[in-house]
């Protein structure tokens, strides 16, 4: 069994996967390489093929038909047989230093898994992440230092406070396999935004957890068609609108709250920047069809929790996107406009 699974979702990705493929393969014999190539019509299915001839102990590929970027993690996952498992996506990569460091621990978890001593390995490894906007030479590092011990273990009631930037993103995470089979995260076809599902349903099954201060994910921005592109976005927006309710309904945040309180807490705040990104970028379309939307998503939030409802629209910023008048349409996108010069998020 191979200690870690990396699984690389591909779509018409021929002009920059090597530089995520080649980024993976420091971890050697150790790792397995799974390529999705998720019905491409360029010739990144042959460069897949040509990686398998090369690797043929290390690279695994997997031809689809095009059903999106969760369908390929869901193609990944099935066929994972790694103890832990990554996406890494093909326009992103790891840190050619940092990787041989991480390889480390996660050999040595593994070596305490076989031996049975399940409790000394992490159901979840979170290391840093970086939005790395490589053309223009600028990059934003994501750590997570005031909430975790580097290279202790911790569970969700010994981790310290989330600042209002920090949130467990795919790219900061390994999984547990096991973890992320049992928690049965599946992610929807043909849908972006996957990633937030991804990231939080399995959290509830996740018991110990293991910190690595070592800036891992390189998160690329620049390209014009990027999900997060805020002109994509606004023409994604019925897909951004269906994953926030999922994520807002993927867990029993009360029975989560008797277990984990620190978890449900920083559950409900991811809720929260959903229905944000959601209501802000209704905002930015601004027709009455747009806002219309942003009333029922609300009233959805509403009728599944009311609790959860009134957490969200009075004791967090996420209320602050759902102020009356014209003014507070205002306020809300100008905030957005602060948040992104500071963050770097598009």
């Amino acid at each position: 069994m191979k200690e870690i699974t990396f699984v690389v979702p591909c779509y018409n990705s021929q002009d920059y996967m090597h530089r995520c493929i080649d980024s993976l393969l420091p971890a050697g014999d150790a790792c397995e390489i799974i390529i999705v190539n998720d019905g491409s019509s360029d010739g990144t299915a042959a460069i897949a093929d040509e990686y398998k001839t090369k690797y043929p102990d290390i690279v695994e590929v997997i031809h689809k038909e095009n059903g999106g970027h969760g369908s390929g993690v869901n193609a990944g996952l099935e066929k994972a047989s790694g103890y832990y498992f990554k996406v890494v996506d093909s326009d992103d990569w790891l840190d050619k230093d940092a990787l041989p460091l991480l390889m480390k621990d996660v050999h040595r978890m593994c070596e305490d898994i076989e031996a049975g001593f399940e409790d000394l390995s992490a159901d979840l490894i979170v290391c840093n992440y970086i939005y790395d906007h490589l053309d223009i030479g600028e990059k934003k590092y994501m750590r997570y230092r005031n909430v975790f011990r580097d290279k202790k273990m911790c569970t969700w009631n010994t981790i310290r406070h989330f600042r209002p930037s920090q949130y467990l993103v795919m790219h900061s995470l390994f999984f547990r396999t096991s973890v992320l089979r049992k928690s049965k995260v599946r992610l929807p076809e043909h849908t972006f935004y996957v990633d937030n599902l991804f990231s939080n349903k399995p959290l509830p099954y996740v018991k110990r957890i293991w910190y690595r201060d070592l800036d891992m994910y390189h998160y690329y921005l620049g390209r014009d068609d990027q999900s997060v592109n805020e002109s994509v976005l606004m023409k994604r927006i019925d897909q951004q609108i269906k994953v926030t309710k999922m994520v807002a309904t993927c867990t029993n945040l009360r029975k989560v709250q008797r277990v984990y309180p620190g978890l449900a807490k920083y559950l409900k705040r991811n809720t929260s920047i959903m229905m944000s990104i959601s209501c802000i970028h209704l905002l930015l379309i601004g027709d009455e069809e747009a806002l219309e939307k942003r009333d029922k998503l609300w009233n959805y939030i509403k009728e599944y929790d009311i609790f959860l409802y009134r957490w969200l629209r009075y004791r967090t910023l996420c209320g602050f996107t759902y102020l009356p008048g014209k003014l507070g349409d205002k306020l809300t996108i100008a905030g957005y406009r602060l948040a992104g010069k500071i963050y770097k998020f598009n």
